[in-house]
Order: structure tokens, then C-alpha cells, then sequence
């Protein structure tokens, strides 16, 4: 009898700990997560193509703004006192940080070839410096990665291309722009930065060249683009980096001796 008691109480125990949440989570003040914020766009609403960037970039401030005004408001509500609100705003600001975002028109945030890198600015400099120390602290092991931070990374290295276009950095931005492409596998965009190393700085201190023949070569299977790339690269590169010339030479004989270069 005690024995069933005792299993009774533990069991109503039980269901008033998970039954009933704590108050200052605040699950009554949630909004429903269809929440309706603008009518639906109708046929006669629909936009065109030509519309993206538009689009794309008012995705970006609206990103923007609300990041700002959940900032704004963990900030009152700490100087107010209010820990149960502040509580409330930090998980939405933590809930945004989670949230995956994209870049919805990569060849629009790609400045063109014609830049050219030469001008000493101190500011693309500082925005350079911080980016590596960001991009060093993604990669304490060499083989665990910090992702977030990778995407950090690349965006003061893209922020730093169009906010200093003219600056001597933008072709060390571009290579290690292209190497975190690289690493989340986004070949096609790695290519086009690791091309805008050599095209911004043709005698960049990196082998641009060699890295965009061999993505050209091995991901991507353009290898009549691939190459002539390596063949570009052996002038340009190859006395500067040795392994890359021993590679380049063995894929230059094996690509001109065969229908696929296997």
C-alpha cells in the first residue's frame, strides 16, 4: 500500500513538473509561428526576374534592421531591470544567430574583373588583418573547423572587396575568400574568386592559378579550361611554388595525352 502511494505521488509529481513550464518562459506572450506580417503576393502582384536584386536586397536590410532592433531591445531591458523580457529577447536574438541566411545572387556580390589592387588604404588594411585573425580562429586544429566564424570570415573579406576596390588587399581578400568557397564546397563561386586574385593582380603572391586549374580540373570537369589554365600557371607561378609545378606539369601531360585526362 505505501509501495503505491509512494508511486502515485511520484507520478503527480511528474506531471505537474513537465505539465507546467515555467512562467518567464514566456510561452503565452509567443507569437504563432504563421504569423502574417503582409497579405500574399497574388498573380496580379507577382513580380518578374528582373525583380531579384530588389528583392535580395530588401531581404538583406529587413535582416539587418530586425537584428539591430532585437539588439536595441536586450540593451532596455537590461537597463531596466527586466530579466524575465530579457530573457525572452536574448533567446529570439540566439534564434535568429541559428537561423540559416543566404546569398541569394552570388555573381551580383562578385566585383568585376577590371578592379585593379594598388592602393595602400590603412582601413582595408585593419579589415584585412581582422578578417585573418577571424579566419585563424575558425581554424584552431587545421581540421575541426568553426564554421560560423569561416562565414564571418568571408564576410569582412567580400565587405572589404566592395568597400575598397581599388585597395592592394582585394586579391589577398579574393584568395581566401575563395579557399572558404572551397571548403563549403561552392566550387563554381571558389573558381570565380581564386580568377579574380590573378585578374585584379596578375602577379599576386598566391597560386591563384593553379588552385582555380585544379577545381577546373577535378570538381568541375572542365578540362579543356583546365588545361590551358596550367599551362598559364607554369609561367606565371610555377617557379614560385614547386609542388604546384611538379603537379602542374604531371596533369598538363596527362590532360594533352588523353580524351579525359583520367
Amino acid at each position: 500500500m505505501t509501495r503505491t502511494v509512494t508511486t502515485i505521488a511520484i507520478i503527480s509529481l511528474l506531471v505537474m513538473t513537465v505539465g507546467c513550464p515555467p512562467s518567464d518562459r514566456g510561452l503565452d506572450a509567443r507569437l504563432p509561428r504563421r504569423t502574417v506580417y503582409a497579405p500574399p503576393v497574388t498573380d496580379t502582384q507577382a513580380t518578374s526576374s528582373t525583380d531579384e536584386i530588389d528583392l535580395v536586397e530588401q531581404v538583406a536590410t529587413f535582416r539587418r534592421d530586425y537584428r539591430q532592433s532585437l539588439t536595441l531591445l536586450v540593451q532596455h531591458y537590461t537597463i531596466v531591470g527586466d530579466n524575465k523580457k530579457l530573457r525572452w529577447a536574448k533567446e529570439e536574438l540566439r534564434s535568429l544567430d541559428r537561423m540559416p541566411q543566404y546569398r541569394y545572387i552570388i555573381d551580383a556580390q562578385v566585383m568585376p574583373e577590371t578592379l585593379v589592387a594598388g592602393a595602400r588604404i590603412p582601413a582595408a588594411d585593419e579589415l584585412y588583418l581582422d578578417a585573418v585573425q577571424t579566419q585563424r580562429q575558425a581554424e584552431p586544429i587545421g581540421i575541426l573547423k568553426d564554421e560560423e566564424l569561416l562565414r564571418a570570415a568571408l564576410q569582412k573579406y567580400t565587405d572589404l572587396i566592395k568597400q575598397y576596390p581599388s585597395s592592394d588587399k582585394i586579391d589577398d581578400a579574393a584568395y581566401r575568400a575563395a579557399d572558404i568557397y572551397e571548403y563549403f564546397k561552392n566550387y563554381e563561386v571558389a573558381l570565380l574568386y581564386y580568377k579574380r586574385a590573378y585578374q585584379w593582380e596578375p602577379d599576386t603572391p598566391y597560386p591563384a592559378r593553379f588552385h582555380a586549374a585544379s577545381l577546373l580540373d577535378k570538381k568541375l570537369r572542365r578540362r579543356g579550361e583546365a588545361l590551358e589554365l596550367y599551362q598559364e600557371a607554369l609561367l606565371r607561378e610555377g617557379e614560385r611554388y614547386s609542388e604546384w609545378k611538379m603537379y602542374g606539369q604531371k596533369r598538363v601531360k596527362e590532360l594533352s595525352s588523353s580524351d579525359d585526362g583520367r
